[in-house]
Protein backbone atom coordinates (compact mmCIF):
# COMPACT_ATOMS: atom_id res chain seq x y z
CA UNK A 1 0.00 0.00 0.00
CA UNK A 2 1.21 3.50 -0.90
CA UNK A 3 0.46 6.02 1.81
CA UNK A 4 -0.01 9.66 0.79
CA UNK A 5 0.66 11.40 4.08
CA UNK A 6 -2.00 13.98 4.88
CA UNK A 7 -0.61 16.53 7.34
CA UNK A 8 -2.75 19.46 6.27
CA UNK A 9 -0.65 20.79 3.36
CA UNK A 10 -0.56 19.72 -0.27
CA UNK A 11 -2.70 18.32 -3.02
CA UNK A 12 -2.97 14.82 -1.63
CA UNK A 13 -6.00 13.82 -3.70
CA UNK A 14 -4.45 14.58 -7.10
CA UNK A 15 -1.36 12.57 -6.17
CA UNK A 16 -3.44 9.65 -4.90
CA UNK A 17 -5.60 9.75 -8.03
CA UNK A 18 -2.56 9.34 -10.26
CA UNK A 19 -1.48 6.22 -8.39
CA UNK A 20 -5.03 4.82 -8.51
CA UNK A 21 -5.02 5.32 -12.30
CA UNK A 22 -1.89 3.15 -12.39
CA UNK A 23 -3.71 0.41 -10.49
CA UNK A 24 -1.93 0.97 -7.19
CA UNK A 25 -3.47 0.55 -3.74
CA UNK A 26 -3.41 4.00 -2.11
CA UNK A 27 -4.46 5.47 1.21
CA UNK A 28 -4.60 9.12 2.29
CA UNK A 29 -3.99 9.35 6.02
CA UNK A 30 -1.65 10.40 8.82
CA UNK A 31 -2.71 7.81 11.36
CA UNK A 32 -0.19 5.66 13.18
CA UNK A 33 -1.94 2.55 11.85
CA UNK A 34 -1.61 3.67 8.22
CA UNK A 35 2.06 4.55 8.64
CA UNK A 36 2.75 1.16 10.21
CA UNK A 37 0.97 -0.59 7.32
CA UNK A 38 2.53 1.39 4.47
CA UNK A 39 4.87 -0.24 1.94
CA UNK A 40 5.80 3.17 0.49
CA UNK A 41 5.22 6.72 1.71
CA UNK A 42 4.59 9.91 -0.24
CA UNK A 43 5.26 13.15 1.64
CA UNK A 44 3.59 15.89 -0.44
CA UNK A 45 3.35 19.56 0.41
CA UNK A 46 2.59 23.05 -0.81
CA UNK A 47 3.18 25.97 1.52
CA UNK A 48 5.44 27.06 4.36
CA UNK A 49 8.21 24.85 5.81
CA UNK A 50 7.59 26.08 9.35
CA UNK A 51 3.91 25.21 9.14
CA UNK A 52 4.68 21.81 7.67
CA UNK A 53 7.24 21.01 10.38
CA UNK A 54 4.78 22.12 13.06
CA UNK A 55 1.96 20.03 11.61
CA UNK A 56 4.13 16.91 11.51
CA UNK A 57 5.29 17.55 15.08
CA UNK A 58 1.73 18.07 16.32
CA UNK A 59 0.72 14.74 14.79
CA UNK A 60 3.52 13.09 16.83
CA UNK A 61 4.58 10.89 13.91
CA UNK A 62 8.14 12.09 13.18
CA UNK A 63 9.81 9.39 15.26
CA UNK A 64 7.58 6.72 13.71
CA UNK A 65 8.37 7.96 10.21
CA UNK A 66 12.11 7.89 10.91
CA UNK A 67 11.89 4.34 12.30
CA UNK A 68 9.92 3.04 9.33
CA UNK A 69 12.20 4.74 6.81
CA UNK A 70 15.65 4.38 8.40
CA UNK A 71 15.38 1.06 10.22
CA UNK A 72 12.60 -0.75 8.34
CA UNK A 73 13.68 0.52 4.90
CA UNK A 74 10.29 1.79 3.73
CA UNK A 75 10.81 3.99 0.63
CA UNK A 76 9.69 7.62 0.88
CA UNK A 77 9.24 10.25 -1.82
CA UNK A 78 9.00 13.91 -0.79
CA UNK A 79 7.36 16.24 -3.32
CA UNK A 80 8.00 20.01 -3.34
CA UNK A 81 7.59 21.12 0.31
CA UNK A 82 7.71 17.43 1.21
CA UNK A 83 11.20 17.34 -0.30
CA UNK A 84 12.26 20.28 1.89
CA UNK A 85 10.94 18.52 4.98
CA UNK A 86 13.32 15.62 4.31
CA UNK A 87 16.22 17.98 5.10
CA UNK A 88 17.28 19.22 8.53
CA UNK A 89 16.04 22.82 8.45
CA UNK A 90 14.92 25.69 6.26
CA UNK A 91 15.22 29.46 6.02
CA UNK A 92 11.43 29.45 5.61
CA UNK A 93 10.05 29.42 9.14
CA UNK A 94 11.08 27.69 12.32
CA UNK A 95 10.97 24.00 13.05
CA UNK A 96 13.05 20.94 12.26
CA UNK A 97 12.75 18.78 9.20
CA UNK A 98 12.89 15.00 9.37
CA UNK A 99 16.67 15.06 8.87
CA UNK A 100 16.66 12.12 6.46
CA UNK A 101 18.94 14.04 4.09
CA UNK A 102 21.82 16.13 5.48
CA UNK A 103 21.31 19.71 4.38
CA UNK A 104 19.04 22.71 4.57
CA UNK A 105 16.54 24.48 2.36
CA UNK A 106 17.25 28.03 1.19
CA UNK A 107 15.51 30.69 -0.87
CA UNK A 108 16.67 31.49 -4.39
CA UNK A 109 19.01 34.47 -4.41
CA UNK A 110 19.77 36.34 -7.63
CA UNK A 111 21.89 39.43 -8.17
CA UNK A 112 19.62 42.42 -8.84
CA UNK A 113 16.57 40.12 -8.54
CA UNK A 114 16.91 39.28 -12.23
CA UNK A 115 14.42 36.38 -12.14
CA UNK A 116 10.90 36.30 -10.69
CA UNK A 117 9.85 34.07 -7.81
CA UNK A 118 8.35 31.60 -7.56
CA UNK A 119 10.16 29.61 -10.22
CA UNK A 120 7.07 28.43 -12.07
CA UNK A 121 6.54 26.31 -15.15
CA UNK A 122 8.33 23.62 -17.14
CA UNK A 123 12.07 23.16 -16.83
CA UNK A 124 14.68 20.53 -17.65
CA UNK A 125 16.03 18.07 -15.12
CA UNK A 126 19.62 16.94 -15.64
CA UNK A 127 20.54 13.60 -14.08
CA UNK A 128 23.79 13.71 -12.06
CA UNK A 129 23.71 10.34 -10.28
CA UNK A 130 21.95 7.15 -11.33
CA UNK A 131 18.69 6.43 -9.56
CA UNK A 132 15.88 3.90 -10.10
CA UNK A 133 13.49 6.88 -10.00
CA UNK A 134 14.68 7.77 -13.50
CA UNK A 135 14.40 4.37 -15.15
CA UNK A 136 13.03 4.89 -18.70
CA UNK A 137 13.19 8.69 -18.28
CA UNK A 138 15.60 10.47 -20.67
CA UNK A 139 18.11 12.94 -19.32
CA UNK A 140 17.02 16.58 -19.64
CA UNK A 141 13.33 15.67 -19.50
CA UNK A 142 11.01 18.51 -18.56
CA UNK A 143 8.95 18.61 -15.35
CA UNK A 144 6.59 21.17 -13.83
CA UNK A 145 7.90 23.41 -11.00
CA UNK A 146 6.36 25.91 -8.56
CA UNK A 147 8.72 26.98 -5.75
CA UNK A 148 10.87 29.73 -4.25
CA UNK A 149 13.14 27.54 -2.09
CA UNK A 150 15.43 24.63 -2.85
CA UNK A 151 17.56 22.22 -0.78
CA UNK A 152 21.33 22.38 -0.45
CA UNK A 153 22.81 18.97 0.37
CA UNK A 154 25.88 18.44 2.55
CA UNK A 155 26.85 15.24 0.71
CA UNK A 156 27.36 15.68 -3.04
CA UNK A 157 26.24 12.13 -3.85
CA UNK A 158 22.80 12.94 -2.39
CA UNK A 159 22.17 15.21 -5.41
CA UNK A 160 20.45 12.98 -7.98
CA UNK A 161 19.57 15.71 -10.50
CA UNK A 162 19.84 19.45 -11.00
CA UNK A 163 17.87 22.13 -12.81
CA UNK A 164 18.95 25.61 -13.87
CA UNK A 165 17.04 28.69 -12.81
CA UNK A 166 19.58 31.49 -12.64
CA UNK A 167 22.00 28.84 -11.39
CA UNK A 168 21.99 25.07 -10.97
CA UNK A 169 20.01 23.87 -7.96
CA UNK A 170 19.24 20.41 -6.62
CA UNK A 171 15.90 19.37 -8.11
CA UNK A 172 16.10 15.70 -7.07
CA UNK A 173 17.83 14.43 -3.95
CA UNK A 174 18.18 10.95 -2.55
CA UNK A 175 19.96 8.54 -0.26
CA UNK A 176 19.23 4.83 0.14
CA UNK A 177 15.41 4.61 -0.12
CA UNK A 178 14.81 8.31 0.60
CA UNK A 179 14.05 10.57 -2.38
CA UNK A 180 12.81 14.10 -2.87
CA UNK A 181 11.73 15.88 -6.03
CA UNK A 182 11.31 19.64 -6.30
CA UNK A 183 8.88 19.43 -9.20
CA UNK A 184 5.34 18.05 -9.19
CA UNK A 185 5.34 14.64 -10.92
CA UNK A 186 1.54 14.47 -10.76
CA UNK A 187 1.45 17.57 -13.01
CA UNK A 188 4.33 16.55 -15.26
CA UNK A 189 2.50 14.40 -17.82
CA UNK A 190 4.32 11.40 -19.31
CA UNK A 191 7.65 11.70 -17.50
CA UNK A 192 6.01 12.48 -14.16
CA UNK A 193 3.80 9.43 -14.50
CA UNK A 194 6.85 7.29 -15.29
CA UNK A 195 8.65 8.58 -12.20
CA UNK A 196 5.64 7.76 -10.02
CA UNK A 197 5.44 4.31 -11.62
CA UNK A 198 9.14 3.77 -10.90
CA UNK A 199 8.62 4.69 -7.25
CA UNK A 200 5.64 2.34 -6.97
CA UNK A 201 7.79 -0.54 -8.28
CA UNK A 202 10.68 -0.09 -5.84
Amino acid sequence: MILVLDYGLGNVHSIAAKFVQMGEEVQISSSIESIEAADRIILPGVGNFGTGAKNLSNLEICGLLRRRIIHEKVPILGICLGMHLLTQRSEEGNGDGLGLIEGETKRFRFENNILPLPHMGWNEVRIRNNSPLFDSIPDNSRFYFVHSFHPICVVCSDVIATTNYGYDFSSVIGRDLVWGVQFHPEKSHKQGKQLMKNFARL
